[in-house]
């Protein structure tokens, strides 16, 4: 049997202060920076694609934590893949946001998809976890030292990686001078603990559930699930299991909203995961054009918080009149089946990711933008 806590024990630290143990880093040719041809999906077909190219000294940076990807056989992942999962993440859910802030994207040993399979099943991981998030601290640390300079930040993560911001937070900035720094945390898909009716006080203690647009210095958060599907008891993700507590949830189309608002999406029609009803014909007009398609008003989200559970409700709005699809994925398949309680958990921040990145533009815009910073 494996032993998680010696692992643990004989990990030595990552040295980041080596550009290659960065999978993104301002002013080099990477995931992140390679402009992303989108392609808008349209009632009546598809449109022109576009680009959108990093930004010239954005006001902002952006730290950025992948989710779980490495298939490696071990507890915790190697820095980098053959397979380039690390890099398909960084361009699916970071890249866009390079037209908004300086994006920081560390490699780290994740704990693999075959340890996360473990923690589910309820077996104890603490090591492995201590690995990635050791990694992470690092690299952050790394990042005040030699990249920051004062600026503010946004944290951005998804699944493990927003289970690493989590501990960042808690240990490194809530309640610390370094919060005036936090501009905004964007952290889907793990659950953010907060009291019934209440926005601070589970997760943080001091740091808030974003309430209102434009506010800063707080967090997103939601766990999403397809309309009329609510989390089970003891689901995953959206059901809290301390008493009193419920999961926070921001509707990232509009923070602070309670009913439906449409999101602004960004779809990687290639992402090979299992979809409900089988693969999906984006338009009926033909095979998409490229590997990502953005959609306005395709889908719909509301927060829902009904005792421990808290989720993000999405529906697809569908047209008989519109040539796009009426379906869109999302579930986490395994051994032929769906993991009822996980809901749409892939597609957790692919939904409203245009969103964020307006939201990140705007809280750029009403930062001072500081002086070009050589590397």
């Amino acid at each position: 049997m494996l032993s998680f806590l010696a692992f643990a024990a004989a990990s030595v630290a990552v040295d980041y202060a080596k550009p290659a143990n960065w999978l993104c880093l301002p002013g080099r040719n990477d995931a992140c920076s390679t402009p992303l041809p989108v392609t808008p999906l349209l009632p009546n077909g598809y449109g022109p694609p576009t680009t959108r190219t990093p930004a010239k000294n954005p006001p902002l940076d952006c730290f950025y934590v992948y989710p779980t990807v490495s298939n490696d056989d071990a507890a915790n992942s190697g820095l980098a893949s053959g397979g380039g999962e690390e890099t398909a993440a960084a361009r699916a859910q970071i890249a866009r946001f390079a037209s908004a802030c300086r994006i920081y994207a560390p490699a780290y040993r994740q704990m693999t998809v075959r340890t996360v399979t473990l923690a589910g099943l309820g077996r104890d991981v603490g090591g492995p976890a201590r690995v990635a998030y050791g990694d992470v601290a690092g690299a952050f640390h790394a990042y005040l030292a030699r990249e920051n300079h004062g600026r503010r930040f946004v944290l951005i993560g998804h699944s493990q990686g927003s289970l690493m911001l989590q501990l960042l937070i808690a240990r490194e900035i809530d309640g610390q001078p370094l919060a005036r720094q936090l501009a905004l945390a964007i952290i889907p898909g793990f659950d953010v603990l907060v009291p019934q009716g209440k926005l601070v006080g589970g997760t943080f203690k001091s740091i808030p559930l974003c309430s209102k647009p434009g506010e800063t210095g707080c967090v997103m958060s939601w766990s999403s699930y397809r309309e009329h599907n609510v989390p089970p008891d003891g689901a995953m993700f959206g059901f809290a299991n301390q008493p009193g507590m419920t999961v926070g949830c921001v509707n990232p189309g509009r923070v602070g909203a309670s009913g439906w608002i449409p999101l602004d999406s960004l779809w990687n029609t290639r992402l090979g995961a299992a979809v409900p009803g089988g693969p999906i014909d984006w338009s009926s007009t033909g095979p998409p054009p490229s590997t990502f398609l953005s959609t306005a008003g395709l889908v719909s989200a509301r927060c829902v918080n009904d005792g421990p559970r808290g989720y993000l409700s999405i529906r697809t709005n569908a047209d008989p009149g519109d040539a796009r699809t009426d379906r869109i994925g999302g579930e986490v398949g395994m051994m032929g089946f769906f993991l009822p309680g996980w809901g749409m958990h892939l597609n957790d921040l692919a939904a409203p990711e245009d969103d964020l990145v307006a939201i990140v533009a705007r809280l750029g815009a009403a930062t001072p933008r500081p002086a070009a910073l050589a590397r």
